[in-house]
């Protein structure tokens, strides 16, 4: 991507993952880059606030550049999401032929790109994907952490 890191655009998803937080949401956030560099979407998990098990903030992220660019097929994009994308986002992610994926931290319990299941190395599937995970690990995984230990004191109230 032109003249920002890695770390640079996890740090946009960051954004994006605190206003999910900020609204009651699973705090993830994703944005697509373009290959010149240019943001496509930038969107956070809205799967409450929608009533839609399947806004996830890489669906919308999805769904919003391909709207953009009038295409469904998103090739040469890197996606950049703070947590390991789950079986149903990997699935999105290899049909619209993204380039990579870069996330921050794994998802043990549900993550398909590496941890649980790994859908980016299945060569029976018609396109790979590759994988950078870690950026800003610490940052991202405290998010989680920490909206689910609060919520975890709320219920006990």
């Amino acid at each position: 991507m032109k003249n920002k890191t890695h770390e640079e655009y996890m740090k946009q998803a960051i954004v994006e993952a605190k206003k999910a937080g900020q609204n009651g949401e699973v705090p993830i956030g994703a944005i697509l880059v373009a290959e010149n560099g240019e943001v496509l979407s930038s969107e956070y998990n809205r799967t409450i606030s929608l009533c839609d098990p399947s806004a996830h903030a890489e669906i919308l992220a999805l769904r919003e550049a391909g709207n953009k660019i009038k295409n469904y097929r998103l090739l040469n994009t890197i996606l950049y999401v703070t947590v390991e994308p789950c079986i149903m986002c990997m699935g999105a992610v290899i049909y619209a032929r993204i380039e990579s994926v870069v996330f921050g931290t794994y998802d043990p319990k549900g993550g398909a790109a590496g941890s649980l299941y790994n859908f980016a190395e299945d060569k029976r599937l018609n396109h790979r994907t590759g994988i950078i995970s870690g950026i800003c690990e610490e940052e991202c995984r405290s998010l989680i952490r920490e909206f689910f230990k609060a919520r975890r004191v709320n219920s006990e109230s």
